[in-house]
């Protein structure tokens, strides 16, 4: 498997993006997923450049920023709003396609506090996630909606429900993905989740049940590699660790633990 390490918070300058990069290579893993932000402080080519001086690809931007930090929602009752988190996204989408880089949607589609009604929402959802799968797909790149627990987005909360509403979109540019963190509050089991999914999502996140470092939680994380094997994945995973506050340690910790597992390098 290959393993890419999420930040799950912007990095704010260019520098700090090299400096990670650098240190990421170093420790083998074979990809890094970054938090999107308006306005970067740098450009898609700059980006680029990093990944060809460490030879470590943009697996996927997260866009989960422009919720909280610009207010940007796609189940909004106010049409500026979703306009605008439509182009967003589409900002996103633009450099993500120089990068050949995922776009992950989940927090944008908001709470029940920004509407209430489910079938309005995800209404609302669909119109705007179809715009975007329109620019995604002449861009040449995927979107992938997380299904994120019910305590952090009002809608489309487990797979089953993510896998239903991108079959409503009916975009070949528009798919889904698997968290273990999200899985282990929503799914009757983790397992059974990922064997059903498992052969047709498109990005998968691995992350402790408790958010912090590997092996502190009760996250089965053989059986966990293994279903994702034997259901055919071969994509990024990505390491996420969001609760322990120096990124460095955790992304040493999760190699040496992976490797005792038997993961890494497998």
């Amino acid at each position: 498997m290959r393993f890419s390490f999420l930040f799950y918070e912007p990095i704010p300058t260019l520098a700090e993006l090299d400096r990670r990069m650098r240190i990421l290579a170093s420790l083998g893993y074979q990809g890094v997923e970054l938090s999107a932000f308006h306005p970067s402080s740098y450009s898609a080519e700059e980006i680029a450049g990093l990944t060809q001086k460490h030879r470590l690809p943009v697996v996927s931007f997260l866009t989960g920023w422009s919720y909280p930090n610009e207010k940007l929602c796609l189940s909004s009752p106010d049409p500026l709003v979703r306009g605008r988190a439509v182009c967003r996204l589409n900002d996103y989408v633009s450099d993500a396609a120089r990068l050949s880089s995922l776009i992950v949607v989940g927090l944008m589609q908001g709470l029940r506090s920004d509407e209430p009604d489910l079938t309005i929402a995800d209404g609302r959802i669909v119109e705007g996630l179809r715009r975007v799968a329109r620019t995604a797909q002449d861009r040449g790149i995927s979107i992938v909606l997380e299904p994120v627990n019910h305590l952090q987005v009002g809608f489309n909360n487990n797979a089953a429900e993510v896998a239903a509403l991108v079959e409503r979109i009916g975009s070949p540019a528009m798919s889904y993905m698997l968290d273990t963190f999200h899985l282990n509050i929503e799914e009757h089991s983790i397992l059974e989740a990922i064997r059903a999914h498992g052969p047709r999502i498109r990005h998968f996140h691995l992350c402790e049940t408790n958010g912090g470092a590997f092996g502190t939680g009760h996250l089965d994380f053989r059986s966990v590699l293994s279903a994702l094997d034997q259901a055919g994945y071969s994509r990024f995973v990505s390491v996420k660790v969001y609760r322990v506050p120096d990124w460095e340690e955790s992304a040493r910790s999760t190699v040496e633990f992976l490797r005792a597992v038997g993961a890494w390098g497998s």
